[in-house]
């Protein structure tokens, strides 16, 4: 049994650790009990708003907007009030894209639509998508921990319009913002912070579209981005569309204060990238262990995915394999070592260790040898 314990044992994928230092009594507490839409609850809201266009490196010409329904909210938001205008292209290669892609069949009912998927741990081929297409996309897979090497397969005049979700991607790897005219994440996922809000960021020509087209399904209140036929800006400064938690709102802030003291988005870049990389080495040294990701180019930087291998695992029946990650990942839960490190309920049975700038290094060293202990103990009894 290994010596030493993880400080901090969070390595969910979401919601995500707390950062080091974090303290409830360090959050701003003068806009709670107040409306939202008073001067104090729409200042904050909007300090929110000017510190992630800040952050993230956002063009001035594009809006930034606080919505309901964590990333969920704020991407559905996107396919509803801007797909069916032309023909689309949905594409999947994990669990929640294939979320969007039954919202394009299913719900949304698209007539022009092409669906482009692959299994977990790889990416379809986005070079085949048309450039004239709106493409819907997931920049990093949260439960396969794929995701695409470059936007090249994007021309920079294309004429289709991009929805980008990009909550286990954004703060952790750079985004090629031109080519992006709906962005979408949550403040729980590489920040840290509570959830229920998502980010929406929309550019010019996103705004023209939803200015210039009306969908032919109705919009509920959650989604309807409009005010007559020009979009609602008000919402982009702290207006939200109904009532935000301003204790979340200051979680937020405090996690964007905090990695701005560190030095902004690149050092969040390069903490990420560090973690990461203390995995996937160890994962590329340990016989019986292979990462879900077969090309080094396509490997995250935030949830890392690994399976199981080896003479040991591949005697076992499939149930009982499947049982093996859900069994180390309890062990060390119950023993204070890890929490909530088993892979995605709908992924290949698998452990998926959050590696985003919330992480510390010494706390990962520290998780991986018990690890290797607890399979051990399973293979001796």
């Amino acid at each position: 049994m290994p010596a030493l314990k993880p400080e901090r044992p969070f390595f969910s994928s979401g919601p995500t650790a707390k950062f080091k230092g974090w303290s409830a009594s360090n959050l701003e507490t003068k806009a709670l009990g107040r409306s939202h839409r008073s001067a104090v609850g729409k200042a904050r809201l909007k300090y929110a708003i000017d510190l992630t266009r800040e952050l993230l490196g956002v063009p001035d010409d594009y809006l930034v907007g606080i919505m309901p329904g964590s990333d969920t909210g704020a991407l559905e938001c996107a396919m509803w009030t801007m797909l069916g205008a032309r023909p689309a292209t949905v594409a999947a290669w994990e669990s929640f894209g294939n979320v969007w892609i039954q919202d394009a069949v299913k719900q949304l009912k698209l007539k022009d639509l092409t669906v482009l998927d692959a299994d977990y741990g790889e990416i379809p081929d986005l070079a085949s998508i048309p450039q004239d297409n709106d493409v819907v996309f997931t920049w990093n897979g949260t439960t396969s921990g794929a995701k695409i090497k470059n936007t090249d397969w994007l021309a920079d005049d294309r004429e289709g319009i991009t929805i980008n979700d990009a909550t286990s991607a954004i703060f952790a790897q750079e985004m090629d913002w031109a080519k992006l005219d709906a962005t979408t994440f949550s403040w729980q996922k590489v920040m840290g912070s509570e959830a229920q809000h998502g980010m929406l960021i929309l550019s010019p020509k996103a705004v023209a579209r939803i200015e210039s087209y009306d969908p032919e399904w109705p919009l509920p209140k959650l989604f309807r981005l409009k005010k007559g036929d020009k979009i609602n800006r008000a919402i982009f400064e702290g207006a939200t569309i109904n009532t935000p938690s301003l204790l979340a709102t200051e979680d937020y802030i405090l996690a964007l204060e905090w990695a701005k003291s560190l030095g902004g988005r690149q050092a969040m870049f390069d903490r990420a990238d560090a973690n990461a990389k203390i995995v996937t080495d160890w994962i590329e040294a340990t016989p019986w262990l292979r990462n879900m990701v077969s090309d080094p180019e396509q490997r995250t930087n935030t949830g890392v995915c690994f399976v199981l291998q080896g003479e040991y695992y591949d005697s076992l029946s499939p149930e009982d394999q499947a049982a093996v990650p859900k069994k180390i990942a309890a062990k060390l839960d119950e023993l204070d070592v890890g929490y909530d490190f088993n892979g995605y309920r709908d992924a290949p049975p698998s452990l998926r260790i959050w590696c985003g700038g919330t992480i510390e290094e010494e706390d990962l060293r520290r998780l991986l040898p018990w690890i290797e202990w607890a399979y051990a103990e399973l293979q001796s009894q």
